[in-house]
C-alpha cells in the first residue's frame, strides 16, 4: 500500500535533500510544500499520512502548522525536521503533537532509525538509482543553497546563545541578498533603527572572503546585559562587552558551522567596532560601493526580553565562483 508523505519546507535544497534521504523500498507517494499553509492543505487533501516539518518557515511556519494539527485534529504523524536545536524548541513541538524532532542536516541513517522506531517501516536499503531520479527536476538555486547551510549554522549559533542566556532565541528565516554593497543597506532588517552599534570581523579562506557584521539595538544593551549576568549597566559602561560577548557567540558559531558543512578553511580578524548610537548608513560605509556582494541577513531576536540585533554575513563578488563550486557539493 502506497503512504502519501509530504515534505515541507521553505527551501528547494531542504526539500531535495529530505526526498533523497528517505529509505529506499519504501512504497511512497511523496508531495512538496513551501511553508506551513500548503502542507495544511496537503494534509486536507489527503496527501500526507506522513509528514516531515521544517519550523522556521514564512506564510505559516512549523509550530503553527502543529497547532493547526492539534486544533482541526488533522490525520497526519509529524516528524520535525529542523536547524533550531535549542532544547526548548525540542520540547515545544513534542508538546504539540510531533512524534520525533530529527535535527538538520539529515541523513538517511537516522530517518530510518526513526521510522522503524515507531513501525512505519519495518526494513530499509539505499535507494536506487532510478529511486534518486525522481528528484533530477527539483532545481536548487545558488542563493537557495546558502540559506539552508545557513539555517542550519543560525540554528547552532542560536543554541549556543539560548543555553548561556536560559532563554529561548526566536530564529528567523535568514534572507540572501545578491546585490551591490551600495544598496545593501535598503534591504536589511535594521534599516529604520535610528541607534545602531556595530562590529565587523572579517573571514578568509579557500577562496571565499568577506566580512561579518553584527549590528545591535541600542534600546537592546540593558536587556542584554542583564541577561548575561553583568552588573548594573544604567551608565553603558558594559555595552561593548556586550557587544564583544555576543559578537563572538553569534558571528563564530554562524562561520563555524558553514566552514564545517562546506569543508572550508577560514581564518578570522580581530573584531573592530564599526561606529556607536548611529543609523546603519554610517556604520556600513561607501567601502566598495559597486561591487556585486552576497549578503546573508539573520535577524536575531528575544522578544521576551526587548533584545533584537542583525548578524550580516557579507561574501565578496570575487568570493561567489568558490562558494558555487562548495556548494555545488551538497546538490
Amino acid at each position: 500500500m502506497t503512504t502519501p508523505i509530504v515534505i515541507c519546507d521553505d527551501s528547494s535544497f531542504a526539500r531535495k535533500q529530505m526526498a533523497r534521504s528517505l529509505p529506499g523500498g519504501w512504497d511512497v507517494e511523496i508531495s512538496f510544500a513551501e511553508h506551513g499553509k500548503e502542507a495544511v492543505e496537503a494534509i486536507k487533501a489527503g496527501k500526507a499520512d506522513i509528514l516531515f516539518l521544517d519550523l522556521n518557515m514564512p506564510v505559516m511556519d512549523g509550530y503553527e502548522v502543529l497547532e493547526a494539527i492539534r486544533k482541526e485534529d488533522l490525520p497526519t504523524m509529524v516528524l520535525v525536521v529542523s536547524g533550531d536545536i535549542q532544547p526548548e524548541a525540542h520540547k515545544k513541538v513534542t508538546s504539540l503533537g510531533a512524534l520525533d524532532f530529527i535535527k538538520k542536516p539529515v541523513t538517511t541513517e537516522k530517518i530510518t532509525e526513526i521510522l522503524t522506531q515507531f513501525g512505519i517501516i519495518s526494513e530499509a536499503q539505499p535507494q536506487s538509482e532510478s529511486e534518486l531520479a525522481r528528484f533530477d527536476d527539483q532545481d536548487v538555486a545558488l542563493v537557495d543553497l546558502v540559506q539552508e547551510v545557513v539555517n542550519v549554522s543560525m540554528g547552532q549559533a542560536g543554541s549556543q546563545l539560548a543555553s548561556l542566556l536560559s532563554t529561548f532565541i526566536h530564529l528567523p528565516v535568514p534572507k540572501v541578498h545578491l546585490t551591490a554593497y551600495k544598496n545593501l543597506q535598503d534591504v536589511l532588517a535594521s534599516k529604520d533603527i535610528t541607534s545602531l552599534t556595530g562590529v565587523t570581523q572579517g573571514f578568509n579562506g579557500s577562496g571565499i572572503a568577506g566580512e561579518a557584521v553584527l549590528l545591535v539595538n541600542d534600546d537592546s544593551f540593558p536587556h542584554m546585559a542583564k541577561l548575561m549576568q553583568y552588573e548594573d549597566n544604567s551608565q553603558g559602561n558594559n555595552d561593548l562587552e556586550v557587544l564583544m560577548d555576543l559578537s563572538g557567540i553569534l558571528t563564530g558559531a554562524c562561520l563555524n558551522g558553514i566552514a564545517e558543512q562546506l569543508d572550508l578553511e577560514l581564518s578570522y580578524s580581530h573584531p573592530v567596532i564599526l561606529g556607536r548610537k548611529q543609523p546603519l548608513a554610517p556604520l556600513l560605509g561607501k567601502h566598495g560601493a559597486e561591487q556585486q556582494i552576497l549578503a546573508i541577513e539573520i535577524d536575531y531576536s528575544i522578544p521576551d526580553h526587548k533584545v533584537e540585533c542583525d548578524l550580516i554575513l557579507i561574501l565578496t563578488e570575487d568570493s561567489i565562483p568558490a562558494l558555487s563550486e562548495r556548494a555545488g557539493y551538497l546538490k
